[in-house]
């Protein structure tokens, strides 16, 4: 086999393991975030959402698609977004928390760039 075939099949299996090793993994979640550790208004809308509201904003308890696949795949529907409050805002800003169906939470301070799951 000719030297440079190898060194293309070599490059082609490097990067095939590197995707391989990353497919399926929640890379765009960090390790988390205690819940004691969150901004006070993070902390107030964890518990309007575990307790039912009353909510500030009329888009809060809408679907949260996942469209960029940052959070671990669910079907539609199964995820849930409320806006986190920022002092000096009038608008709805960039903060939010996503609730999944089977309790889990995740933070998001830059309008769904990065996640981290909320530990309690």
């Amino acid at each position: 086999m000719p030297i440079w075939l190898r060194f293309l099949l070599v490059c082609w299996l490097t990067i095939g393991s590197a995707f391989a090793f990353n497919f399926g993994r929640d890379t765009n979640t960090t390790e988390g975030i205690a819940r004691a550790e969150l901004p006070y208004e993070a902390q107030q809308t964890l518990t309007l959402i575990k307790t039912g509201g009353p909510f500030p904003y009329a888009r809060d308890g809408i679907v949260f698609g996942n469209y960029e696949k940052r959070l671990p795949p669910r079907q539609r529907g199964y995820y849930q977004e409320y806006t986190v409050k920022m002092p000096g805002r009038r608008d709805r800003g960039p903060r939010r928390i996503i609730a999944g169906e089977r309790g889990e939470y995740f933070y998001t301070d830059d309008h769904y760039q990065t996640f981290r799951r909320i530990r309690e």
